[in-house]
């Protein structure tokens, strides 16, 4: 048995090999995330006599590389979480910590879990490549929402209340005509210097111009609406500059989601299950792909109770003595994204079923017992995810058997 503990940092790693009873068979020693170092380390452990298991903890996207490579080579290779580790082997008072040391726990931690090790398989390339743009999609939509609460605070000084001028959804390309409008109107001056039969008439030609409808008394209602704001900023060159600036990084942003979601629609059609995904209620084009990223292949999960807790849902029993809590929250040591998506599937489901939706039904329920928003809330993804699970790991059993 050869336990090899490799702790993974940024283009580098720290190599230890343990064998039973405190056996060293290598001393910690650095090997950097290169194709020829990564060969010779994988040459050197299959050198080794006995079996050989190699673990190292997720971190981020830096342990794809060498376990990718290691995998390749034909090891067997176990990503853990590095939560199980983390007070494994504290056996001293003093908290020092180094490469060396963690290297040498997880070869340690390896041999004592050497039957309940999980073999890592590297994922699909379009399972990879779907969540890495879910991964950006949720990024860049956190800058989205940054930029457009300093638009609307920077508006509210120059023309106040314009982001609530119009409710037309989003366009296909990101753009919303409240932040069009305000690019060409963006001061209570461009619309009140105006008379308002020349301001429909360009306001007319701007919808033309910009693909938008045109309606009369809306027009009217703006025009109103401008001459009764008092604006805090002066209309003038640097003023403008700060408006449309912001507005130019706002729409940029907004293009850019729009593309990577278009890509994720694209990749995710691609999955055997986006089907059965997409005729789940409550699952439209944006959260359908989503969800298929963060979950991906169902079929890792050896039942149902797994995928829940990989979603922080599960609520562990907390007992001791005569004592056991009946109210639990739920873990949260799972994926945030994954917890968001299912968050925003429960509230289409409350704005749209009829009350035939199992799921509904269920929210419904809890809703009725008097129970917390968050609690049928998460209740209900709970429920979902069990349902997701048992749909789509039918399918591609069937699909696999066919």
């Amino acid at each position: 048995m050869n336990a090899v503990g490799i702790d993974v940092s940024k283009g580098k790693s720290m190599v230890a090999v343990m064998r039973p009873f405190g056996e060293v068979v290598a001393s910690p020693f650095e090997v950097g995330h290169t194709a020829s170092e990564l060969k010779k380390l994988a040459g050197f452990l299959k050198s080794l006599n006995g079996e050989t298991r190699v673990i190292m903890e997720y971190t981020g996207r830096y342990f794809q590389p060498i376990a990718y490579f290691l995998h390749k080579e034909g090891l067997f290779v176990s990503v853990i979480n590095a939560i199980l580790v983390h007070d494994y082997g504290a056996r001293t008072l003093r908290r020092g910590k180094t490469d060396k040391k963690d290297a040498i726990k997880l070869a340690n931690y390896a041999l004592d879990r050497w039957i309940d090790l999980v073999e890592y398989h590297p994922e699909e390339d379009v399972r990879q490549t779907l969540k890495t743009y879910n991964r950006q999609y949720n990024q860049y939509m956190k800058l989205k929402v940054m930029l457009k609460n300093n638009l609307i605070a920077l508006l509210d000084q120059t023309i106040p209340g314009v982001n609530t001028f119009f409710s037309s959804p989003p366009r296909q390309d990101g753009h919303e005509k409240w932040i069009d409008f305000a690019m060409k109107f963006w001061h209570c001056e461009c619309i009140t210097e105006l008379s308002e039969k020349i301001f429909k008439e360009r306001y007319l030609k701007w919808c033309q111009k910009n693909g938008y409808q045109y309606n009369a008394k809306k027009a009217e209602d703006i025009y109103v609406e401008a001459c009764g704001h008092v604006n805090t900023l002066p209309k003038n060159d640097c003023t403008k500059l700060l408006v449309t600036q912001a507005i130019h990084q706002l729409n940029t942003v907004s293009e850019t989601l729009s593309v990577i979601m278009g890509e994720m629609r694209r990749l995710s059609a691609m999955l055997p299950e986006y089907s059965v995904v997409m005729a789940m209620h409550g699952v439209g084009d944006s959260l359908g792909p989503q969800l298929m990223a963060e979950i991906g292949d169902v079929r890792r999960f050896y039942c149902k109770k797994a995928l829940v807790a990989f979603a922080g849902l599960d609520s562990p029993p907390y007992q001791s003595g005569s004592f056991e809590a009946q109210s639990r929250s739920i873990s949260k040591r799972g994926s945030p994204l994954l917890r968001k998506a299912l968050f925003q599937v429960m509230s289409c489901i409350l704005r749209s079923s009829t009350g035939e939706e199992p799921v509904f039904q269920y929210l419904d329920k809890k809703r009725s017992e008097g129970k917390h928003f968050y609690i049928y809330m998460m209740a209900g993804a709970n429920k979902f995810l069990r349902i997701y699970y048992a749909r789509t790991k039918e399918y591609l059993d069937r699909l696999e058997a066919a």
